[in-house]
């Protein structure tokens, strides 16, 4: 499902205005797949009831949505690439830092946004995410990447795992 699909048309304006400038801010500083995962946000946020994008200005929400998910992938973190600091993303809307994080924390609160969440993880970060391969077998957690291939493969088949570990590191020999 697309990130616009399902979106109240009374939202659609809305979305595609906050949309607009995070894509120019993804163009210049980030990537696709950041892009995207932001679209992700912005739409489950206009799929809320009342949706909370309807208060506020757009380039406030646009920077907080970029900063809500940097922050989830540790985006102002100089060894990943790309990486920005919060302080461009404020500088790039034109708003003050402390309005960008306290609109972040709100959004992080309402999509439940927590570190290492992975649902909210950028799909190239999941196999580092060790929350994605946490999973609770006969009342025990364990890490299923250290698990047989055969436990891997039903945790996949559940819908539990993103992919099968074992056959991904099978491709990268």
């Amino acid at each position: 499902m697309s990130s616009s699909e399902k979106i109240p048309k009374a939202m659609a304006d809305k979305f595609a205005a906050i949309t607009a400038l995070t894509d120019a801010f993804c163009v210049k500083h980030l990537n696709d797949e950041y892009r995207q995962m932001i679209h992700r946000v912005l739409g489950a946020l206009a799929r809320k009831r009342p949706s909370p994008l309807l208060r506020g200005k757009e380039n406030v929400w646009a920077a907080a949505a970029v900063h809500a998910v940097g922050r989830i992938n540790y985006l102002d973190d100089s060894s990943q690439t790309p990486h920005c600091k919060p302080k461009v993303i404020y500088e790039f809307f034109g708003i003050a830092e402390s309005t960008g994080q306290n609109k972040s924390k709100e959004i992080r609160n309402v999509l439940k946004m927590g570190t290492l969440s992975p649902e909210w993880t950028l799909p190239s970060r999941l196999v580092d995410n060790p929350m994605v391969w946490m999973l609770r077998v006969n009342g025990l957690v364990i890490d299923i990447r250290h698990a047989p291939v055969e436990l891997q493969r039903l945790a996949y088949e559940k819908g539990l795992i993103p992919f099968i570990p074992a056959e991904q590191a099978g491709k990268a020999k």
